[in-house]
C-alpha cells in the first residue's frame, strides 16, 4: 500500500459549502484506479486544503499524483505539495489506522 499526501493554499469554500461544491469531484476521485480511500483536509484559519489518500499500489499512486497535480493547477492552484509514503502496516494496525 502507498499513502499520498496533498496540501495547498486554498481560499475556500470550506465546511458544508466545500462539501456541496466538491461532491462531483469526490465521486470522481472515488473511482480512481487503486484508490482505497481519501480523507479530505481543510484548514480555514490558514487557508489550506488537501487530502490523505491510500492506494493499493505505487503505480496507481504515482499516476494519481501527476493527474491530480495537473487538475489542481487547472483550478488555479499554482503550488501543490504532493508526497508519496510507504505504509508501515503492523504499526498502523496497532494504532487503529484504517487499512
Amino acid at each position: 500500500m502507498k499513502l499520498v499526501q496533498f496540501d495547498f493554499k486554498y481560499a475556500g469554500p470550506f465546511g458544508q459549502e466545500m462539501t456541496d461544491a466538491m461532491d462531483g469531484l469526490a465521486r470522481s476521485i472515488a473511482d480512481e484506479p487503486g484508490l482505497l480511500w481519501k480523507i479530505w483536509t481543510e484548514n480555514r484559519a490558514d487557508g489550506e486544503a488537501g487530502g490523505i489518500y491510500l492506494f493499493t499500489d505505487e503505480q496507481s499512486a504515482r499516476d494519481y499524483m501527476v493527474m491530480h497535480t495537473e487538475r489542481l493547477k487547472s483550478f488555479g492552484i499554482d503550488k501543490v505539495n504532493a508526497k508519496l509514503f510507504d505504509v508501515n502496516t503492523p504499526l498502523t494496525q496497532i494504532t487503529n489506522g484504517p487499512l
